[in-house]
This record gives structure tokens, C-alpha cells and sequence, in this order.
């Protein structure tokens, strides 16, 4: 069985900002299917952040942009938190490097873990969470659980 790194929101952990999860069935089904390992991850978690906690998101940019050094993600009160998420970032490339993950299936719109869209000032736009962003520069395929593989890589 291969390892997949796997957003623990999507696997029924209550991880998520709000204190709840993002169980998702396709993902569970995906990993049976392809029998796979999951490896649950929260980057906020990994950071130190408590759960519930401040909803987040990007004040400028996305998770590419911060990884730039231009970047700013902050949570509804105006604390800039982009170091605090890049810290989670990196403890999940650290997880996918001693587990010998080369893929990620992550919860979309999360401003760690989107793959695709990403809060920006509250609106819902195309761009990628920090966590996203630092697995794919160190060569992971990160898919989300609405855009789930067609193969294992």
C-alpha cells in the first residue's frame, strides 16, 4: 500500500476552522479502491493553531505568492498569520518526505490546502493554499476532493 497525504477534515476528524469535518465518501472510496495509506494532515494543527479557530484568508495573493515572499493571509480579526501557516506548510512537506508521499488529496478553498481556489478578501477565487503550494514546488501531485485522481502516481 502506497502512502497518500489526506486533508484529516475529509477523513472525518474535526478539524476544520469551525470545530467540524469535511467527511467525504469519494475519498474514502478512493483510497480503498486504489488501496492506499492515508496519512492525516492539518496544516493549522501542525502550526500550533487550536480548533475551533478565527477563520482565515488571503489578504494578498495565494499560497505561490507567500512562498514569494509577497503573499499576506490573515484571519477575520486582521492578524497576519502567513508565517504561522507556512510553518503548518512546512511540517506536512516534513510528514510527506518520512512517509514517501508523492501525492496529496486536500480539502478545496482551504487556505492551506486548496488546490484550485482559495479565499481572497472573502471571495472565492482560482489560486492555491500555502500547503498546496510547498508540496507541489517539492514535486507531489496534490488533488483535491472534488477533483480526485484518475490514477495513483
Amino acid at each position: 500500500m502506497h502512502p497518500i497525504l489526506v486533508s484529516s477534515c475529509l477523513l472525518g476528524l474535526k478539524t476544520r476552522y469551525d470545530g467540524t469535518d469535511n467527511f467525504c465518501q469519494a475519498v474514502i472510496d478512493y483510497i480503498e479502491t486504489n488501496q492506499l495509506t492515508p496519512i492525516p494532515i492539518c496544516p493549522e494543527q501542525l502550526a500550533g493553531l487550536s480548533t475551533p479557530r478565527p477563520k482565515c484568508w488571503f489578504n494578498h495573493g495565494d499560497g505561490a505568492t507567500v512562498l514569494s515572499g509577497n503573499g499576506i493571509l490573515i484571519d477575520e480579526n486582521g492578524q497576519n498569520l502567513t508565517t504561522v501557516f507556512l510553518h503548518g506548510a512546512e511540517e506536512c512537506l516534513k510528514i510527506a518526505k518520512i512517509t514517501h508521499c508523492k501525492m496529496a488529496i486536500l480539502q478545496q478553498r482551504s487556505p492551506s490546502c486548496g488546490s484550485q481556489k482559495i479565499y481572497l478578501n472573502e471571495e472565492l477565487v482560482e489560486g492555491v493554499g500555502i500547503t498546496t503550494a510547498i508540496l507541489r514546488k517539492n514535486g507531489l501531485n496534490v488533488f483535491s476532493d472534488d477533483n480526485l485522481p484518475t490514477e495513483t502516481t
